[in-house]
């Protein structure tokens, strides 16, 4: 467990090659590629006006988020990671993270992205079966994505992969198959997540015309509890909701979020914490790229969204945050953020259910049973 939270820099790249179906983040489709120096001028603009902000940071992570940053030329990557580091000071050990998709990863890239400072790559495999990744839109097919686990491996010092369980028709065996091969390409961090139907996404749209059917709630519950076991049993143990790792491999950009740290967005759609002298601070920047570039060319800033949030909102969000954490959160903390207690009755009431434990160092956390039920769990906590 860290002494503090950290601050973390996310950093989002919108484009991607294609939008996958079931996608509902701020990415963009642009038949016309991207002026990369333009957006990288932009987005060292936009790290600038935001450590005046919040200057004399040190920044523990970095996040290049998306989209498909592995899009990006290495040297688009080197100019926006020397923009932070000449405005904050970047700890000697900050975790710096890459997403890539298989379909975009080049061996020659890779070197050029850890020689520009990066040491860890995010895959976003998915399936590890071809025919559920035709299903999912994916550009890449299994070898694409075992090679590119290879190349990636070879790289760079830490390595994590997602995978999207709860897909059509899959059975509680074929995914403890697919955990089994996940396992064997000797990734140190795997992230693990329910298939969601997102309102607004082509299969949002098959789901309801029925023709999209994805396992129901009880059978998403016995692949969520396979999931648990299984990577328990493989020393990947869930210090989150959806992420596991061996001791020491936890994403520590992510980490920052759900301690209820402070982090910088920058970039089109990027969402921020930043404590400022009033306190802290909810900031969203514009979600379209182009309308956003311009922006902060005019002003130095994309903000759209720039609102003081009350001890109250700061306790609900560390709540929905630190509850997602094995090792939950620090009441002490939380009184003092929150500036108020949690109920006493209801704590003791789902303590008694099972879904909530007290542990001895002061923290509260979810039980193995009460992640299966953890949105309602946050909603009686902060009721």
């Amino acid at each position: 467990m860290s002494a503090g939270p950290g601050f973390g820099v996310y950093v989002h790249w919108p484009f991607c090659a294609a939008k996958c179906p079931y996608c509902d983040f701020n990415s963009h489709v642009r038949h016309t590629p991207p002026d990369q120096a333009r957006y990288a001028t932009a987005f060292a603009r936009e790290i600038a006006t935001t450590a005046d902000r919040a200057p004399g940071r040190t920044v523990s992570s970095i996040f290049l988020g998306g989209g498909t940053p592995s899009l990006m030329e290495p040297a688009t990557v080197g100019a926006i990671l020397e923009a932070v580091a000449a405005h904050w000071t970047v700890a000697p050990d900050a975790e710096i993270t890459l997403e890539a998709n298989p379909s975009s990863v080049e061996a020659d890239r890779f070197r050029g992205y850890r020689a520009a400072g990066v040491n860890r790559v995010s895959l976003g495999v998915q399936a590890l079966n071809d025919a559920d990744l035709r299903m999912l839109g994916r550009l890449h097919d299994v070898a694409t994505a075992r090679a590119a686990i290879e190349v990636a491996r070879a790289t760079f010092p830490r390595l994590s992969f997602d995978l999207i369980y709860a897909r059509p028709g899959q059975s509680p065996d074929a995914w403890a198959a697919e955990l089994g091969e996940a396992l064997s390409l000797a990734a140190d961090h795997l992230s693990l997540y329910q298939l969601t139907i997102e309102d607004g996404t082509p299969f949002a749209a098959l789901h309801r015309a029925g023709k999209l059917v994805v396992p129901d709630d009880g059978a998403a519950a016995e692949l969520y509890a396979a999931t648990l076991d299984a990577m328990a049993a493989a020393g990947l143990p869930a210090y989150e909701i959806s992420n596991h790792a061996r001791p020491g491999a936890e994403c520590q950009h992510n980490l920052v979020y759900w301690r209820y740290g402070e982090y910088a967005g920058i970039g089109p759609g990027a969402h921020g914490r930043l404590v400022l002298h009033d306190g802290r601070h909810a900031t969203a920047t514009e979600r379209v790229p182009e309308a956003w570039l311009e922006r902060v060319e005019a002003r130095g800033d994309g903000l759209i969204v720039d609102d003081l949030l009350s001890a109250e909102e700061e306790g609900d969000e560390m709540l929905i945050m630190g509850l997602r954490l094995a090792e939950g959160i620090d009441m002490e903390r939380y009184r003092a953020i929150a500036g108020r207690n949690l109920d006493p009755r209801q704590l003791s009431d789902l303590v008694r259910h099972g879904m909530i434990e007290r542990t001895v160092d002061g923290r509260v956390r979810a039980t193995r049973a009460g992640f299966f039920v953890l949105d309602a769990v946050v909603a009686d906590l902060a009721a």
